[in-house]
């Protein structure tokens, strides 16, 4: 909530005289089908400076970081060890908000555009996640299970870093592609774009994005959603069904 406070203020705080954002993606809609493999979304844009000029050679060149960003799910991450040769689940802890997908693209290393603190507060680099445990634990144990699951979503492709990938034009233009995996959560996702220089954000814009199921997966999710006392019933027949089909054919063999 702070972060997008941040967002909607910065315009009001940087003043008139600031360059600004216009930023789109190639897709606002993402479907998803049985035979979804993955997208590629293209995300793009121009720097509106004012008066319309050109940024000058003997001015900085500023930087660009986009960050797109799944809904918050709360979620159980489980530490395993190995008790008597057998694997065994040990400690836990539960976050009450963790974003289901990150993905963010710089055109330089996060840490050499931005300091620590700035990381934290716009919450630039999977490491400067602002993670909500529901309970307390010692600052090492905390730490552990954050890299737990970063580590968990990360091999799963759902959260990664892309420096570099943000390519500008003649400082006025930019473009970034960056991968939606085949396991991508639905939901409302937020492409965020921030232009920075000298270590400050001196523009930022958000663009909405919408993953959906498409097809009889959309059909299945939205009756699970919305009838589910009627979606069990015929789940539970059709197991009955199936299983007695099974066996009167097994006894013909």
């Amino acid at each position: 909530m702070r972060r997008l406070l941040l967002l909607a203020l910065a315009p009001l705080l940087m003043g008139q005289a600031k360059p600004r954002l216009v930023p789109d993606v190639s897709q606002r809609d993402i479907e998803i089908a049985y035979s979804f493999t993955g997208a590629e979304l293209l995300l793009f844009g121009a720097i509106l400076y004012p008066g319309g000029r050109a940024p000058g050679q003997d001015e900085k060149p500023a930087d660009i970081v986009v960050v797109v960003k799944g809904p918050t799910q709360s979620v159980q991450v489980r530490e395993k060890e190995k008790v008597a040769g057998i694997w065994v689940n040990a400690e836990r802890m539960r976050y009450r908000s963790a974003p289901s997908f990150y993905a963010i693209a710089s055109s330089r290393p996060i840490d050499r555009i931005v300091d620590e603190r700035t990381r934290a507060i716009y919450e630039l680099g999977v490491e400067s996640l602002q993670l909500s445990p529901a309970s307390s634990a010692a600052p090492e144990v905390q730490t552990r299970f954050d890299k737990g699951l970063e580590d968990l979503r990360a091999r799963a492709g759902l959260y990664y870093q892309a420096p570099g990938a943000v390519e500008i034009t003649d400082g006025v233009l930019y473009r970034a592609r960056l991968k939606i995996p085949a396991r991508v959560p639905i939901g409302k996702f937020t492409a965020e774009t921030f232009l920075i220089r000298d270590g400050r954000v001196l523009a930022a814009a958000v663009r909405p994005i919408e993953i959906r199921k498409s097809g009889f997966e959309r059909f299945v999710a939205h009756s699970a959603d919305h009838y589910s006392v009627l979606y069990g019933l015929i789940a539970v027949a059709l197991s009955i069904l199936f299983g007695w089909g099974a066996g009167a054919v097994w006894k013909r063999f």
